[in-house]
Formats: C-alpha cells, structure tokens, sequence
C-alpha cells in the first residue's frame, strides 16, 4: 500500500508579544519618535544647538514624565519643541498602549481582547473587561482637571502678571499638564522658583500633581462613590491614608530642615515658609517642580526628598516610585509580624500572600537598580554621594528634582539616568515580565523547611 505523506500545516511564524512587552515597545516606540522630532533645527530655539543625546534625554524624560533637563525648557527649544515635550508629557502620562487602545476604538468602534490586555498591563487594571470603560475616565477625568488648572494658571499670568494672552494661555496648558502627569517640566529658566510664594499658581498645581499621582482607578472610584467610603476598595484606602500621611510628614520634616536656611526658605514670612515646604513635599511624590534652588538645600532635607521620591505615588497613575500601596504593604507587613498574628490584615480585610511577594520583590529590584545606578556615578564622577544618590532616586522615582548637576555629568552617566527613568515608569516588575519570553507552570512542590531569621 503506497505511504501518502499527511497534509503539513502552515507554520506561523508571527511574534506574538504578551501585554508588559508591548507596553515596552510602545514606550521605546514613542521615545524613538519623541528624539527624531526633538533632533529637527525646527525644535530648537534661534541659535541654540541641541545635541542628539540632549534631544534623546529630553524626549525620555517627557515620554517618562519625569523633568529632569540638560538644557533649559525655556531657551532651548522653540514653540514647536515645547509643543513636542508636552504632547509626549500627555503621551507618556496617559499610557502609549492606552492612547493606541482609544484611536482603534474610535476607528473600529470595538477593541479585540488583546488589546484591552495591553491597556489593562500598562495601567494596572483590575479586569481586562474594564479596560475600555477605564480609558474612557481617565481621558475624561484628565482633561477635566487639565483644563481647570490651566484657566486658573492662564488667568493668573494674564491679570496679575501682564502676560499676553496667548503666553498666558500656552504657559497655562503647559504647567496644567505637566502638573496633572507628574512631568516637572516649566516653561521658565527658573523652573517655578519665580512664583514661590504665589497661591494662586502652586496650589492648583500641587492639586493637580495630587491628582495625578492618586493613580486613576482611585479618582474613577471617588468619582463614583464619594459620598460612599464604606464602598472604597482597599486600595482607595490605602492610597487615600498614605498620600495624606506623607503630605504632612513631607511638609513638617522639609520646613524643619529649611527653616532657618536663608538659601531656601529661611528669609521668607512664616506663611511663606510652610506654603513652600508643602510644595515640595507635594512635588517630591513625583512630579519634580521646585520653588526654591534644590541644591542650597541641606543633606538632612535632600534625604528626606529621597525617601519621599523612593516611595513615589499611586499606582496606576502618573507618579513614579514603588508606589504608596507598596510602602504601606510592607509597613503592614512589619507590624503584623511584631505583633505575633499570622495575616496582614488593612482595613478589615485579609491581605493576599501573593501581595506580599510581589511588594518585597518590586522593593528589592528597586533597591539594587538604585545602589547599581549610584555606585556607577560614582565611579564616573567625583561628586559626593548625597549628590549622586538625589540625582539617581530622582530619575528612578521619574521626579525630575536635582541638585544641579545633570546637565555636567558626563554622557554615560545620563544614558543611566535615562535607563533608571525608563525603568522607573514602567516599573521593574512589568520591566522584568516583559523580558521574559515564556513561563511555565510548577507542578509540583518541594518540602517545607524555615532557615532562622535574623
């Protein structure tokens, strides 16, 4: 009987990439556009050149919503390049792969499974199901927010400071977003230092930065349960509790350290003083404006900033850090573990074990990226260690905030700066997902046994 060969299948040979992948992807994607448009004589201002680096580490910063600079927002770059850093600002705080998710919903009216899986990654979603409704708050509740911060800013420039209008407005839009996405970028030499002591311009943007770094799924759910928080989730509470917590320690411990610092605040009226101390309090936690210059700070208050930057915002938002949730996890963790009890429990609930290993490891991976980055400097630098530990934290927490030292560093060591805010908005967990290419599934488990402690 002759052998008949079976019919071979048509192998597929496309790459498919899982949601953390794609995230990178968009974001490298967006950074690559960003650097080419930041790289044009257009962007540039009259007679000023800007290097391909310079342009690359601007366009990183934007797309990353961090604001540290290398060369000044204001001088450096024309109407079109500042019109560039805050369209990647919005780009990069509202998510590249939710921007993408929203134009296929508006072409096609739908958005396959895969997609919404790729928005849910990047912005931490609950539900993949959700993700469509969720992007359509969080365009809305952005803009909504945008646009009151800057009609107040517009108006402020305009009437209290002779700005024309169109000036007032552009400056208004600017800061508005920058604010609202944690950016840090200004359109002044000074960055704010100039409206230090000015209300009516760093409140609305502190509430703002506020806002953003709340994270969206906690502003969705107080915009729908606000008059119910018996409802709130454990993470509303927890973002809610530790955001008012360390809004105030920030405050107290910065007007401490500054108090009599005639450099910063020392110099300033006693209303002043605490006003400025409660901006860059909010402003540490990430979005990097400063009032005052960061660098005739005092090293206790610089550590201080460090700590604040380290542990960053909301998840599922525009700040930076490990975020709150994660901080106030571990601290639940410790607690628990003085008392005696078996399980983390916050806010009558009973916190997942699998919450704890993913707090510990995002820490750690945290934590060595940070000392691996600073060691770096040092080798390459001569500058103190408190300098380079601000100026890395700064990048890691996408805060922005510095010294002033970023612009003289040498090339390789903003490249790191540049990896530790890439790394920084994506987080290291989606980071390291994201590099894995494949993951299988134990099916089986060894024998229990406990090394000692301590």
């Amino acid at each position: 009987m002759p052998l008949t060969r079976a019919p071979q299948r048509r192998s597929n040979h496309r790459i498919r990439l899982n949601p953390p992948q794609a995230v990178v992807i968009g974001f490298l994607g967006a950074i690559l556009v960003a650097t080419t448009l930041l790289a044009l004589p257009i962007a540039h201002a009259p007679g000023v050149e800007v290097t391909l680096l310079e342009a690359a580490f601007t366009a990183v910063s934007a797309v990353c919503v961090t604001g540290a600079i290398v060369v000044d927002t204001a001088n450096a770059w024309s109407p079109f390049g500042q019109a560039v850093i805050v369209a990647f600002i919005q780009l990069g705080g509202l998510g590249i792969m939710l921007v993408a998710s929203l134009i296929g919903l508006a072409l096609l009216r739908r958005v396959s499974l895969r997609g919404r899986m790729v928005a849910g990654a990047e912005n931490r979603a609950v539900t993949t199901g959700d993700a469509v409704r969720l992007a359509r708050g969080i365009v809305l509740s952005s803009l909504i927010i945008e646009a009151i911060v800057a009609v107040i800013l517009t108006l402020q420039f305009w009437l209290s400071y002779g700005d024309a209008l169109p000036t007032a407005l552009g400056r208004g839009v600017f800061l508005a977003i920058s604010s609202f996405n944690n950016a840090g970028f200004a359109p002044f030499s000074d960055n704010m230092i100039g409206f230090a002591t000015d209300p009516i311009v760093v409140l609305p943007m502190c509430i703002a930065t506020i806002l953003g770094g709340l994270g969206f799924p906690v502003l969705l759910q107080l915009r729908r349960e606000l008059r119910r928080p018996l409802h709130w989730s454990m993470n509303t509470n927890l973002v809610l509790a530790m955001t008012a917590l360390l809004l105030v320690l920030g405050t107290v411990v910065i007007a401490v350290f500054e108090w009599s610092n005639p450099a910063t605040i020392g110099e300033l009226s006693v209303g002043d003083r605490v006003l400025v101390s409660f901006f860059h309090s909010v402003q540490a936690r990430t979005a990097g404006f400063n009032s005052v210059d960061i660098g005739q700070m005092t090293s206790e208050t610089w550590l201080s900033i460090d700590v604040l930057m380290f542990i960053g915002g909301g998840p599922a938002g525009t700040a930076g850090g490990i975020k709150v949730t994660t901080f106030a996890v571990l601290l639940f963790i410790i607690i628990t573990e003085l008392r005696g009890e078996g399980a983390v429990n916050i806010f009558g609930k009973r916190l997942s074990r699998a919450v704890h290993r993913e707090a510990i490891t995002i820490t750690l991976l945290s934590m060595a990226a940070v000392m691996s980055a600073t060691i770096a400097l040092m080798v390459m630098t001569h500058l103190d260690l408190d300098v380079l530990l601000f100026e890395v934290i700064s990048a890691f927490g996408t805060v922005g905030l510095s010294t002033g030292i970023t612009a003289d560093l040498p090339p390789a060591a903003q490249i790191i700066l540049m990896i530790l805010m890439f790394l920084g908005r994506l987080g290291p967990l989606t980071l390291g997902t994201a590099l894995v290419l494949r993951q299988r599934k134990v099916l089986y488990e060894l024998p229990k046994e406990r090394p000692v402690i301590g």
